[in-house]
């Protein structure tokens, strides 16, 4: 799968994002880093057209807005409509019941290939309590693979828990992910940056799961590889979107530590 670094860049995918305001800019930049082209939309008189020539289609719920709920519906069913891959990023869907309502609107109604949250926005939707305050997570690195894959089977799709090990589930296939850094914390946003790389590896391949993994993996070792003598955060910034742009098949064989991972038993 390390090949679609490759084959992003060659393919150009221009990714639609519906994202939140926060982090719009920087989910832009990770896209263009990696090889895609973003377009960002908040019209709803443009949907029909601008899904139509999209390749993938992301939908961050990050920064609530009314007059937007709906848009993010009706972006999703056309996605479905024109078959485009989408991916759902429920930002801090445990936080308050209007985002808890969004979320179980969109997965009602849109068929999303992959969701992908943190270690509690992922728990949560797998009817499991979480400790979590707004969209911050609190990981303990307990192993949560029994969980992702059981949430991956209900929600029939790909699903992406990312925490102190990354995790990866279609709910057959496993894979977890090691590289990272504790330093992307402090960087507000990569989690959305990381929804926004899966949307741009999704048009690139037919298995969605490859995608996903690209997708967080790209985010993971350019983090890991940037974070470098102990770097003030702005130095850290940088230097994450320079390894991210530079980011190439070799360099993942050399330094991704990818697992694929048999999960036997349920929950």
């Amino acid at each position: 799968m390390f090949e679609l670094i490759r084959k992003v860049k060659e393919i150009n995918p221009l990714v639609l994002h519906y994202t939140n305001n926060v982090t719009i800019t920087d989910c832009a930049n990770t896209t263009l880093a990696i090889g895609a082209s973003p377009l960002m939309s908040f019209s709803y008189e443009e949907v029909e057209d601008i899904v139509k020539i999209a390749s993938a289609v992301v939908i961050n719920i990050g920064t609530m807005n009314s007059d937007q709920i709906d848009l993010y519906v009706l972006a999703g069913k056309a996605a479905n409509k024109y078959n485009k891959p989408v991916i759902l990023d429920p930002v801090g869907v445990f936080a308050t019941k209007a985002r808890t309502d969004l979320t179980n609107k969109l997965l009602n109604e849109v068929k999303f290939d992959v969701v992908r949250g943190n270690i509690s926005e992922i728990q949560f939707l797998g009817g499991l309590d979480v400790k979590g305050k707004g969209v911050d997570s609190f990981d303990d690195g307990s192993d949560a693979s029994f969980v992702v894959r059981e949430v991956a089977k209900k929600l029939e799709c790909v699903v992406v828990a990312s925490g102190k090990t990354d995790i990866v589930s279609d709910g057959e296939k496993n894979y977890k992910i090691y590289n990272g850094t504790s330093k992307l914390k402090f960087i507000t946003g990569t989690g959305c940056m990381s929804t926004s790389l899966i949307g741009s590896f999704l048009p690139c391949s037919d298995k969605k799961i490859e995608a996903a993994v690209m997708g967080t993996l790209a985010m993971s070792l350019s983090g890991e590889l940037a974070d470098k003598n102990n770097q003030p955060i702005g130095t850290f910034k940088t230097n994450l979107f320079d390894y991210m742009f530079n980011l190439d098949e070799e360099t993942i064989n050399k330094y991704a530590k990818v697992e694929e991972i048999q999960l036997n038993y349920a929950l």
